[in-house]
């Protein structure tokens, strides 16, 4: 049976995709970006690098800080709560065992505070279990064995280098003897020094701790004694953890500003790829999506190449964390959320910084594609006023985040939303900054003027860079504006405590804790106990004994003589609430002024005091107390302290003199011998001063320790306290390392592009010097607004939350800004990026003839 034409079934028409091609689409042009990837990958170097190294940067400063602080346990062991109580009590066997009927398990440690003889440091003489219930995590055997037996001690290794024992030494305190059996450690806490001995061997503790674990039930509901681990560390918005998610979020916001540029030109650079495909049929999408592809793939090649190089840095530097942070660290103790976190950003940030560029190729007609022509800037208005009106927004945040009460904390959500508008506005400045210097160079010589115009007219690729450069140099100015600010007040002395070549010897009467002008939370191993059972060194030698035994310890250390330090009963106090006098004040004697070079007659003759500290001497409402008005002053009007006639002395005298040394431990305000006279003090002998010739070796503060104990003195020398100045000057280091890194991959990057460009320029008798000037010009001019940029925006940011805050006495704080830092930042930034683009431009451009096809 034949079928008619009419009957046949019509042919079904291919239904069009609406999604311009569908999956096989989109894997054909993922496909298409991968295997650019692949094949221009040197062309993205910079990019992939700076991924990398902020990956490796932000993990390895997160596990840095994470693992810096000790942990919440230290001082539990496995238990949960601990009670302390002070020794010696009659109560403490009733208190003890109400503990146990109570909470069943109890471990009871012993401690004896005891002075390490010749030191201003101590120890603890500490009666524990190395197998006890809670405290196993508190112990650890370095060698040796633990104490087995009454007769046996072992030590930890500071200790033991300070007492000159090892293994097998015999131990005397407190006319007992022992038998050193092995050298012990805390791994909480390795700077805890102590002599561990049996349960049970301690004749008169003076603190004993009682480790038990009490679930469900509030350490308060216990005892005021009483301390539960999860109040140990209490909860603080501001905390390790915090910190890395901040600082990574602002760093993987650095890599997108200057990623930005880099896919930037390399959009430009396959602008005639992109527009072929656009030709063949390729929807916008697609295209987009070619960008974002190349921006996912760089981001997860160089998250994973920097996660793998920050771990292998960790397991280099974590025995050097062990040894700054005074605890142990597990092998593998990364914040593995962190380190997470960070990857996804990455890929994000580049992924976030390809979709802009990927938004501007599709508005590139296809015409203007092929060609090879990008798309004009946009106008400026359209950035900069967001900008100010963030900035504005962004200063108003601050100042009603500022703490303005005694002991207010700051607001923390609004400080956080006043940095992500400072942020963003100064994102959004970039652009004008770049128009303002090609305005600016207007008359300048050509080649200067031609580096400064192709700023201004490729903003996409140079607005995100200096937008990195301007976050970074205002992250290390509010560094040093705020550390700075804080120490502004003189009365409020910080820094070292001494200088490397100099050593204090103390007497008893001026030994103590913490000594005579050391700052505070300055990192003496343990104070020294006071109380009767705090231990004691040899019978106090006379006057012109110690006297003799300071000078034999000048004498070995090389130092001409020991300058006496003489101490009264008199202090400095102002007139006003807030920060006060902090250090010690000691006696111009006439010794200790030709020991710093101070003639009589560069002393005026109504001074009162000496100081080296600035601002000191034109201080107002200052007061000298002295015999009975040195213990507490009495409250006066409008916040001020009275000043009776009979023991004080309103505005004193103060006159600066430079030549007195700076330490805070060291002679940096003294009192004349004019006004001991007329006010009738007394004076002490506190200890004496030695200035060696040359640093102090560890073997010399050993030596004069054991001639100080001999004679029942004790020394001090320098800490590791860091002073303001070593804070500011690290912070600009590293904004002008972070500032020329970016800057030398953007110039990479624009040389790169403009690669066609140099070849007509040489092709024209364009000589080098041209070149390196058209290099230098750039980096310098990248570099010089940044800096303005940044400094003016950190500046004005920090004002902004002083002026309505109790931080440090409000804008007369910032009296003390940094100025030599800020010039750094600003003229020496710039003068190194020229210098380093003159120096390394130059070279004549390969392949003269050769012209890419796109």
């Amino acid at each position: 049976m034949s079928t008619t034409l009419s009957e046949r079934p019509l042919p079904v028409p291919a239904r069009t995709r609406a999604d311009g091609g569908g999956a096989p689409a989109r894997r054909a042009v993922i496909r298409w970006a991968w295997r650019l990837f692949r094949r221009e990958w040197r062309q993205q170097l910079l990019v992939l690098a700076l991924i990398t190294a902020a990956v490796l940067a932000t993990v390895l400063a997160a596990a840095v800080s994470v693992n810096t602080p000790p942990p919440a346990s230290t001082g539990f062991g496995t238990a949960t709560d601990l009670a302390t109580y002070h020794a010696p009590d009659p109560n403490l066997a009733a208190q003890l065992g109400a503990l146990r009927r109570r909470f069943g398990r109890v471990e009871v440690i012993e401690n004896e505070v005891l002075p390490v003889p010749g030191s201003v440091a101590s120890y603890d003489l500490r009666a524990q279990s190395p197998r006890g219930a809670f405290s196993q995590p508190m112990l650890a055997l370095v060698s040796g064995q633990f104490p087995a037996g009454p007769g046996q001690v072992a030590l930890t290794r500071g200790l033991a280098a300070d007492l000159g024992l090892r293994i097998g030494s015999q131990f005397s305190q407190g006319g007992v003897t022992r038998r050193v059996t092995g050298i012990v450690t805390n791994p909480q806490d390795t700077v805890d020094e102590f002599a561990l001995v049996l349960p049970g061997q301690l004749r008169a503790p003076t603190q004993v701790t009682a480790l038990f674990s009490a679930p469900g039930v509030s350490a308060s509901a216990i005892g005021p004694n009483v301390q539960g681990i999860a109040s140990a560390r209490p909860a603080n918005v501001i905390n390790p953890e915090t910190i890395s998610v901040a600082a990574m979020t602002v760093g993987m916001l650095l890599v997108a500003l200057v990623a930005a540029g880099g896919f930037t030109v390399l959009a430009q650079r396959r602008l005639r790829s992109l527009g072929m495909l656009q030709a063949l049929g390729a929807t916008d999408r697609h295209v987009r999506m070619v960008v974002r592809v190349n921006g996912a793939v760089v981001g997860a090649a160089g998250a994973l190449a920097g996660a793998a190089l920050a771990v292998a840095a960790w397991l280099a530097c974590r025995p050097a964390l062990e040894a700054s942070a005074h605890h142990e660290i597990g092998t593998f103790a990364l914040p593995w959320p962190v380190v997470a976190a960070a990857m996804v950003l990455a890929v994000a940030a580049a992924y976030g910084a390809a979709a802009r560029p990927a938004r501007q190729v599709t508005r590139i007609p296809v015409t203007a594609s092929l060609a090879g022509r990008p798309l004009p800037p946009q106008p400026l208005h359209r950035s900069a006023v967001p900008g100010a009106a963030l900035l504005a927004a962004a200063l108003v945040l601050f100042a009603l985040s500022a703490a303005s009460g005694s002991g207010a904390q700051p607001d923390m959500l609004k400080l956080v939303l006043g940095l992500i508008a400072l942020i963003t506005s100064v994102v959004l400045l970039s652009p004008f900054g770049l128009t303002a210097v090609a305005a600016l160079g207007r008359r300048a010589p050509v080649a200067v003027r031609l580096a400064l115009r192709d700023l201004a007219r490729y903003r996409s690729r140079s607005g995100p860079a200096l937008a990195a450069i301007s976050v970074g140099v205002l992250l290390a100015v509010v560094v040093s504006v705020l550390a700075a600010s804080r120490y502004a007040n003189v009365l409020d002395y910080a820094g070292p405590n001494l200088a490397g070549s100099q050593l204090v010897v103390y007497t008893p009467a001026g030994r103590g804790a913490p000594p005579p002008g050391a700052p505070a939370g300055a990192p003496t191993r343990k104070s020294a106990g006071s109380g009767p059972h705090a231990g004691s060194g040899p019978p106090e030698a006379s006057p012109a004994a110690m006297a003799r035994a300071a000078r034999g310890i000048a004498a070995a250390l090389g130092a001409s003589d020991a300058i006496q330090l003489s101490s009264t009963d008199a202090t400095l106090l102002r007139a006003a609430p807030g920060r006060n006098w902090h250090g010690a004040i000691y006696v111009a004697t006439p010794q200790l002024l030709r020991a710093f070079g101070i003639s009589a007659a560069a002393i005026r003759p109504d001074a009162d005091i000496l100081t080296m500290r600035p601002g000191l001497a034109t201080t107002t409402k200052m007061q000298l107390l002295h015999g009975s008005g040195t213990g507490a002053p009495s409250p006066g009007g409008a916040g001020g302290f009275a000043c009776p006639p009979s023991y004080c002395l309103a505005g004193p005298p103060i006159q600066q003199v430079t030549s007195l040394p700076s330490g805070t431990s060291a002679p940096n305000t003294v009192i004349t011998e004019h006004a001991v006279r007329a006010l009738g003090l007394k004076l002490t002998t506190a200890g004496w001063l030695i200035q060696a010739p040359h640093a102090l070796t560890a073997g010399q503060i050993s030596s004069a320790q054991s001639a100080a104990a001999a004679a029942g003195l004790v020394i001090e020398t320098r800490s590791s306290v860091p002073s303001v100045a070593t804070i500011i000057n690290w912070a600009t280091v590293l904004c002008i390392a972070l500032a020329l890194g970016i800057l030398a991959m953007t110039v990479g990057l624009i040389r790169s592009e403009a690669a066609a460009d140099l070849r007509t320029l040489t092709a024209t008798g364009a000589s080098p010097a041209t070149r390196r000037t058209l290099t230098a010009v750039t980096a310098g001019a990248l570099a010089l607004t940044g800096a303005v940029l940044g400094t003016v925006a950190g500046y004005v940011s920090v004002a902004a939350w002083i002026w309505k805050s109790s931080f440090n006495g409000g804008l007369s704080a910032l009296s003390s800004v940094p100025l030599a830092n800020l010039l750094i930042i600003v003229v020496g930034l710039p003068l190194a990026a020229a210098a380093a683009g003159w120096l390394l431009a130059g070279r004549e451009p390969p392949g003269l003839g050769r012209q890419p096809a796109g």
